[in-house]
């Protein structure tokens, strides 16, 4: 379901936004849905990514082998 919503922009970016629009062939409108709908899938994305490091960090890493008691490593 789509909504409308009401911005204001300044005028000189506004016009230099319809320029950007009118070389990409497409409106205001659906340029700036566009660039929306770009940010909040980049934001999910991320944050799935973010998830999924931190699951990973939280598991461990098993590099198989034995343990090594911390005073057999330091021996001097």
């Amino acid at each position: 379901m789509k909504q409308n919503i009401t911005l204001s922009f300044d005028k000189e970016l506004l016009r230099k936004f319809r320029i950007i629009a009118a070389k990409r062939s497409t409106s205001v409108s659906r340029l700036l849905a566009d660039e929306l709908a770009d940010l909040v899938e980049k934001s999910e994305q991320y944050e799935q990514s973010k998830c999924h490091a931190l699951a990973v960090l939280d598991a461990g890493f098993h590099f198989g082998g034995q343990r090594v008691p911390r005073n057999t490593l330091h021996e001097r």
